[in-house]
This record gives structure tokens, sequence and C-alpha cells, in this order.
């Protein structure tokens, strides 16, 4: 599966349609992921994770920043759960941090991490908010990392337990299950760049942790399953990549790149296999013996909704040799590659405009994907569980502001770029693919991972000094959006 355009028939539709109406069933929510906002990190029997770890190796975070407070989300949960209800969200995609349930990701429960989470989810529910809950974004427990991580079978073991665990706590009451979020990241940047934690750089290191991510899921999806209570819908979050090839050779960059960011998830998930191109691909680095008889039945679930992360396009071809080989592949330049036995694929540069992070806005990718992998899974409902914006917000005080006088974050850049990816997934939509929501990234600015708080996704403002949150217009914007189920105007 791979979204591939030809460079030199990318539309010139700029996606700012009018008026259009998405249907009622359409859910409109936002999302976060828990050592990004919560906070509280050594509080109430929380364990480390390797994201603690990591964010205090000097070095691996910019300017040195640390999830230790984040948005005090964990303190604060009252404050934002009104916050979106104001926001009129119809649903939140949230994370449970493995470490505030078992502190070293094994062992009996710890009832105050349990007692949080179940305060969240009864507080959308009585909000009229529905709670979509990622079992893994990302902070796997560091005693399970001290052990080998994602690369130890026993991990996808331990995640089997916690599933079980977090699915006997709360299946009455989660809508929505997703057992990983962007495996890709945590294999890949993880493993092989070293750009997110644990921070190593070892390319089999990296798909063997491939394979335990996928293994994970589909263990989580069987131990859910035999213990919830209520009907939910299950589901896994992956960052599929929009590809494109320049030039003779883009074809060919654009199947092995497809291989490792895209089918490595979805063949066995979906199909029940990897592909054979991708076991060729990477022959010279393992015969991957480390997938054991039984484990690809295991990972091929019945899923209710795949969620699909978007952001930005990527362009490849094969390197000439020739001069230095381009790497913009818009992740955290650490050095090190997360695509194992691809060094001679060029990540070009491509067109702007862009986002404080560097990458590209293109609307047109995120239909090209969607439509990508409905032609590949035509029967797969799919989600928009992350899409959003990073830019440089100003804080205001003009007559701009809901009184004069009183703060504002006027971003009509991150307006445009909503307007226009929610006018991609509308023709999507209209093109019959079984589209059932959108979760727009983020709902407040918090920790960016290896960029620390430099970068503000948010559509809420958080004042890191003092913590006070404050809607940015997009947020008006959004709550207009979420009322009606229409693009405002």
């Amino acid at each position: 599966m791979s979204a591939t355009t030809d460079t030199q028939s990318v539309g010139n539709e700029d996606y700012r349609d009018a008026g259009l109406q998405f249907p009622e069933s359409f859910v409109f929510g936002s999302a976060t992921a828990s050592y990004q906002i919560e906070g509280a990190a050594n509080e109430d029997g929380r364990g480390p994770s390797i994201w603690d770890t990591f964010s205090h190796t000097p070095g691996r975070v910019v300017n040195g920043d640390t999830g230790d407070v984040a948005d005090d989300h964990y303190h604060r949960l009252e404050q934002d759960l009104d916050l979106m209800k104001s926001l009129n969200l119809q649903a939140y995609r949230f994370s449970i941090a493995w470490p505030r349930i078992q502190p070293t990701g094994r062992g009996p429960a710890n009832q105050a991490g349990l007692d949080f989470y179940s305060k969240l989810i009864d507080g959308l529910i009585a909000r009229g908010i529905t709670p979509v809950a990622t079992l893994y974004h990302w902070d796997l427990p560091q005693a399970l990392e001290d052990e080998g991580g994602w690369t130890n079978r026993e991990t996808a073991l331990a995640f089997e337990e916690y599933a079980r665990i977090v699915g006997e706590a709360f299946g009455d009451r989660i809508a929505v299950w997703t057992t990983l979020n962007e495996p890709w990241c945590s294999a890949y940047l993880g493993y092989a760049s070293g750009a997110h934690a644990p921070g190593r750089t070892e390319p089999l290191a990296s798909l063997k942790a491939v394979h335990h991510l996928n293994l994970a899921h589909g263990l989580a999806l069987q131990a859910l399953r035999a213990v919830v209570s209520n009907d939910p819908q299950f589901s896994v979050t992956l960052n599929l990549h929009a590809l494109r090839g320049e030039g003779p050779t883009g074809p060919e960059a654009v199947r092995r790149i497809d291989a490792l960011a895209n089918r490595a998830f979805t063949g066995p998930m979906l199909h029940g296999a990897y592909p054979a191109d991708l076991l060729e691909d990477t022959k010279t680095l393992t015969d991957w013996s480390f997938v054991h008889e039984g484990d690809l039945e295991n990972i091929h679930q019945k899923i209710d909704i795949l969620g699909v992360n978007y952001y930005s396009t990527t362009l490849v071809r094969v390197w000439s040799g020739e001069g230095e080989r381009e790497s913009a592949d818009g992740h955290k330049a650490v050095g090190a590659s997360p695509w194992p036995c691809a060094d001679d694929i060029e990540f070009l540069p491509q067109p702007g405009p862009y986002t404080e992070m560097g990458w590209n806005i293109e609307p047109s990718g995120l239909e090209e994907l969607l439509l990508a992998v409905h032609a590949e899974f035509p029967d797969q409902p799919l989600m928009v569980t992350e899409n959003g914006v990073a830019f440089d917000d100003v804080v205001t005080t003009d007559a701009g502001g809901a009184a004069d006088g009183a703060p504002a974050v006027h971003d009509d850049d991150r307006i445009d770029y909503l307007r226009r990816h929610l006018t991609a997934a509308h023709r999507v939509l209209e093109a019959g693919v079984d589209l059932r929501g959108y979760f727009v990234w983020s709902l407040m600015d918090n920790f960016e991972w290896g960029y620390g708080y430099s970068k503000r996704f948010g559509i809420v403002r958080v004042d890191y000094d003092t913590l006070e949150r404050l809607p940015k217009d997009s947020a008006h914007w959004y709550a207009e959006l979420a009322a009606t189920n229409r693009i405002p105007a």
C-alpha cells in the first residue's frame, strides 16, 4: 500500500472549499498523549518510562526539557475536562501511561493509576464526550527496556497482560480501544535512529521491535476482547507515509520505503503476512527468525477502525551515488538513519509552505493517502486520528480578543491548515471512503518529544510558566465545527 504521486502531476487546488457539511455520524475530537501532558512523573506510584530516562539524558531533548510537569494535566483534570466540553468535543483520544498502571511493566495494577484514568473516563462520559483510549503512546516502562525493550519478545507478552488489566478496569466504559500509536516511531526512531526513546541506533533491533510491536497489537486485541463487558470498537493507529517518487528511480524508492514504513505493519496486521519484498530488502540484516510459529495468526486480528495519522508528504528517489545524499525525511536529525537497509534512498526537500517542524503543508497528501488505503482495504473503516500543525503562536492583547485587552492567539495559519485538511477529508467521504472521524492534534501545547516545549501544536495555548490555558482562535473555530459538523466560513 502506498499513496504515490508523480511530482509533476500534483494538483494546484487549494483545498479551501467553503461550507462543507459532514454526516451527523462523523466524529470530531481532539487527541493527546500521556507523557506529553500529564506530568506528575514521580507521583502516586508511577514508575519511570523510557521517556523519563531519555529526556533526563543531556543532549537528547531541546533545551533539556522533560515531561516531569508537562501541562500538569494530572492535577488539572477537571479544568481540562471542562475545557474539552467548552470546545464541543465529541470525542477525546487519550493514552494510558503503562508505568502509571504497572510501574515496572509487570505485576499487579497500581490502584492510584487506575483511579486517575477512571476519573478521566467518567468525567468525559458525564460531559457527553466519547472516550477513545490508546494503550501505548511510547512510554514503555524503563524496567522492560532494561530487559531489551521492544527487541525482547517478552515485552509483547507483558503488554498482553497490561491490556487485560486495563480492559478489566475500564472495559465497561471505553467506546474505542487503540492498541498502539505509530509503532513506526517506536521501532525506527527508538531503535534505529535514536531520535526517540530509548535512543538506540541498532538497525537489526528496529526490525525486531517492528515485529514485537505487531505481536503486542494482536495479543492485546485478544486480551481486550476476552474481558470487556460493553460493545466497543477496536483499532490501531499508524502514521502511514504518503510517499511520492521523483524521477525514473522514484517508483523503486517508493516501493522500498513503503515496505518499511507502511506494509511492515499493514501486512501482518491486515493481510496476515509480512511483504515478501520487505523480507528480501532486509535479508542482509536478518532472516526474520524472530518471527515464531503462530505469530502471524496472533497479529492478524480483525479491527473495527484503522487510525491514520497524517502531517505531510515524503518525496524519495534512489541515490545516484554522486554528491551528498539528501536525507530530508522530516524527522529530527541525530546522525543515524531510521531506515534500515535503505542507505541508498534519498529523502528530498519539498516545496513550501512549511510548518515550524519544517514539514510541507500538502492537504492533497491526506486525500491521496486515504484513497490509497481504501483501495487496498475497501471494507476497512478509517479514522484520521491525528492531524494538526505547529506554528510559532504569538499572544496579543489587541481588540481582536474576546474583549478589548484580553489575551488572544490569532492563529489564522492553523485555521487555514485545518480547513484545507478537513476539505481533503470531506472529498474522501464524497469518494465513498468509510471515514468515521477526525481528531485534531493536539488539544493543548505540550511536550513535543525530542523538541521539548519548542514546538506548539495545540489549539489551546499553555503558558509553561503559569500553566494557564488559553484557547486560540483555532480552538473557537474548531468548537463551531464540532457543534455543527460543518466547516465554518
